[in-house]
């Protein structure tokens, strides 16, 4: 029975982190969404000065700090009152956080469809099956040698995390102005895609079936 059910836990427990994480970006609960966006920012600001060494061993330490606290003063309020609520981790000791097998297939077969999915791609682009993509390419690659430029990888994360928790909250309020916006560069964009589709010789335009 246990074996049975447990593809449905695995599936389920993908599912619940899933809409935690929605849950989160969406600030749905503030008061869980401002505490993962600060630490969350507080870890990548203090790895861009200091190493990831130090960064893990102080989060551990600190860690450590607050269980090590927290068990020592229960141990505490239990011998003054002499009751025997036992310890108090007690809840999450007991519970099962082990990988099953069936979750470990599932991310070794969505791994495996991703991988695919960018060598089909990668190929595709790098050997110019279509032009215009592969100028695209081109185009995205040039602008990030000037973001790379100005930036290291480390800032790139801070930005993306303050992107990922304050985007969907500018959108949600702001979503008929951001729409028509986005719907404008669309069309400009495809404009300047066909002009280009047209000057470019019959053996590298695209199709319409394409």
């Amino acid at each position: 029975m246990e074996e049975a059910s447990s593809p449905n836990h695995s599936s389920s427990s993908l599912k619940e982190l899933s809409q935690a994480a929605m849950q989160l970006i969406h600030w749905r609960e503030p008061k869980k969404s401002a505490a993962a966006f600060s630490v969350s920012l507080v870890v990548l600001v203090a790895m861009a000065t200091l190493s990831v060494i130090s960064v893990v061993s102080y989060l551990l330490l600190a860690c450590l700090c607050v269980t090590i606290t927290f068990r020592v003063y229960k141990s505490v309020i239990q011998a003054v009152q002499k009751s025997n609520e036992g310890h108090p981790f007690r809840s999450q000791l007991d519970r099962d956080i082990s990988v099953s097998s069936e979750s470990t297939r599932q991310l070794a077969e969505q791994c495996r469809t991703q991988l695919n999915w960018f060598s089909v791609q990668t190929r595709r682009l790098l050997l110019v099956e279509d032009l215009v993509d592969s100028l695209k390419l081109a185009a995205v690659m040039w602008l990030m040698t000037y973001v790379g430029a100005m930036f290291n990888g480390v800032t790139i994360l801070i930005l993306a995390d303050v992107l990922f928790f304050t985007a969907p909250l500018i959108y949600q309020k702001k979503k008929s102005q951001i729409d028509r916006h986005v719907e404008l560069l669309q069309s400009n964009l495809e404009k300047v895609l066909q002009r280009l589709q047209e000057k470019l010789p019959g053996a590298v335009r695209r199709t319409k079936a394409d």
